[in-house]
């Protein structure tokens, strides 16, 4: 079992229809068809939605979202319309939310991936492959692959794992066509954000992308390149052979996993509440993730 641990009551605002409530995101409709999303400060662990929020990540989601957006935009063009609060919304909205064009969504979640790491690395250690893609002998956790590789999943619903599949499964289900845009798209965006964050001593191990078509035209949306979304690793910390240290909330995960929590994760008992110092330590990373990327302080 596993999901909400208490499920958030959507907030209700004039002239929006609410749409969904996702582990992070608040979806909403306008009266005009737009998309409102909302980053909320959830968090979640181990397909756990936990009862305590990261205060201001919402907002850095969205701004960093944002701020990746236009460095690759002559790559993809995005989804969003507008920063503006709809009227009548709550003041807290402002800064987590994005008014966007509603898109046909693509049901494949687009990952590239430059380095060994999470699941990838299991796989790895039985077989060789990465999402059954061969690779060579020799690789370690955190080793760098010769090139980045595409691992499409399908998403799940929240308290399900994502489900990993083959590209000519992916090409089976939405057409060979898409199925080979989705891949080029993904790895060059892969490719342009990996490099930008190297340049600001940062690692980009892995990262995912959603993306939907408007008129026909691929357009990407959600979040991009954000410390929920990718794996990003300090690169004057990476040392291959072990787990790295990272901007995400591994913290989370690592705290629940430890004797500390005194949580089994292997029971259907919702996780324990966190401490103060876990949710403090996890927000650091975010704001510091934030301000190495864009070069700008958090405030």
């Amino acid at each position: 079992m596993s999901g909400f641990v208490t499920k958030p009551e959507p907030v209700q605002v004039p002239g929006l229809v609410h749409l969904h409530t996702g582990k992070v995101r608040d979806l909403y409709r306008t009266e005009s068809g737009e998309l409102v999303m909302v980053a909320s400060d959830r968090t979640s662990a181990f397909d756990w939605v936990l009862p305590n929020e990261i205060p201001d990540k919402g907002r850095i989601l969205t701004q960093l979202s944002l701020w990746w957006f236009e460095r690759i935009a002559d790559i993809v063009p995005n989804h969003v319309i507008s920063t503006e609060v709809p009227a009548g919304a709550p003041g807290d909205w402002k800064g987590r939310t994005l008014v966007c064009r509603s898109l046909e969504m693509v049901p494949v979640e687009c990952v590239a991936r430059g380095y060994l790491a999470g699941s990838g690395l299991e796989e790895y250690r039985n077989d060789r492959t990465v999402c059954g893609i061969a690779l060579p002998e020799g690789l370690e956790d955190g080793s760098e692959l010769p090139a980045p590789i595409y691992t499409p999943a399908l998403k799940a619903e929240v308290g399900e794992h994502d489900e990993n599949v083959s590209y000519e499964e992916t090409a089976r289900r939405i057409g060979a066509e898409l199925a080979a845009t989705l891949r080029q798209t993904t790895l060059a965006v892969y490719s342009r954000a990996r490099d930008i964050a190297r340049e600001r001593g940062i690692i980009l191990a892995d990262t995912k992308f959603e993306f939907g078509l408007l008129d026909g035209e691929l357009v990407i949306g959600d979040e991009v390149l954000t410390p929920d979304s990718s794996r990003f690793w300090p690169a004057d910390r990476w040392e291959p052979g072990h787990a790295q240290p990272s901007f995400d909330k591994q913290i989370i995960r690592n705290w629940l996993a430890s004797p500390a929590s005194g949580w089994d994760r292997k029971s259907e008992l919702p996780p324990p509440a966190l401490p103060a110092e876990i949710i403090e330590h996890t927000r650091a990373k975010y704001v510091e993730a934030y301000e190495r990327l864009t070069g700008t302080d958090w405030v």
